[in-house]
């Protein structure tokens, strides 16, 4: 299952370029932009060079060049105008096209030449929400798809969380500015994606806030023990795969059965929140539609 793929299809070529197969197959053949070998059944298959070139040629389609314009140039002219034409304003496909080729080339170095080319121009905040976002969307349907495997996303998806850490510790060091609240973060049993908790915890350290990242498959008993020490807890969840959908609301009255209280609020997010009983929701406990939304709580 984890073999690392470097031969793709032509479905696999439509998948991570967003061009439909079909157009692919019009534009080999009336200006010959790629190049793609056959199997004995004349199936065609593609190597990472020709899905490089057809991520620049789709960057350029997208910035406005007609596909006969750019059959006229030559192999090397692509790539250097692509990196001619690159500006903030259209810096997120540019990244989003160079950080899947990071990922299906294990290439670390191109992942953190890319970020820190963004981080000359944008925040911590707009490299997430405007590129890692829609990165680790996409990768998800690559995966369902079979376009990628385990490895590939498994490699993306640790360097992503590696540049969350580093800049929520840069924010972990100074002492908290508001006292109001104290936000804790975890996640509910056998729950394992975290990268959006991680990044929730940045934000609420970035609005001076203290926050305590528990993480991942903490039971409800242990996050008890924290009122032990802290007044005025917010509890934040996220719900992505976890509780099972038909056992959402019955973790949504255990929360409240154990945390609730005079000072306490709970705070719920994320992909399953849609599955709540409106029913279920009291005073002092809120559902939170996305990021976006959870800021604005702040």
């Amino acid at each position: 299952m984890n073999n690392i793929k470097n031969v793709f299809s032509i479905k696999d070529l439509e998948n991570l370029s967003g061009i439909k197969a079909h157009t692919i197959r019009i534009w080999e053949k009336r200006y010959q932009i790629l190049e793609p070998m056959r199997t004995d059944t004349n199936i065609r298959l593609y190597d990472l060079v020709s899905l490089q070139k057809l991520l620049n040629i789709t960057f350029l389609h997208e910035y406005g060049y007609k596909i006969s314009k750019i059959a006229t140039y030559k192999e090397a002219e692509i790539p250097q105008l692509v990196n001619q034409i690159v500006s903030a304003k259209n810096s997120k496909n540019h990244a989003l096209s160079a950080f899947k080729m990071a990922m299906m080339n294990f290439d670390q170095q191109l992942f953190f030449n890319t970020y820190d080319w963004l981080a000359a121009e944008k925040s911590f905040q707009e490299i997430f929400l405007d590129v890692f976002i829609p990165l680790l969307e996409e990768i998800g349907v690559l995966w369902q798809t079979d376009t990628i495997t385990p490895a590939h996303e498994h490699f993306i998806s640790y360097l992503v969380r590696q540049k969350i850490v580093l800049n929520s510790e840069k924010l972990q060091i100074l002492n908290p500015v508001r006292q109001d609240k104290v936000f804790v973060l975890s996640l509910p049993l056998n729950e394992i994606h975290e990268l959006g908790l991680m990044y929730l915890h940045y934000e609420i350290l970035s609005k001076g806030y203290k926050s305590i990242y528990l993480g991942e498959s903490m039971p409800i008993q242990n996050l008890k023990d924290l009122k032990k020490h802290f007044d005025n807890i917010v509890y934040v969840s996220y719900l992505t795969i976890k509780p099972d959908r038909d056992q959402i609301n019955n973790y949504i009255e255990e929360m409240v059965k154990e945390l609730h209280g005079d000072e306490t609020e709970l705070w719920f997010t994320g992909r399953l929140v849609s599955l709540i009983n409106s029913e279920k929701v009291k005073d002092k406990i809120t559902v939170i539609d996305s990021i976006s939304d959870f800021n604005s709580k702040l």
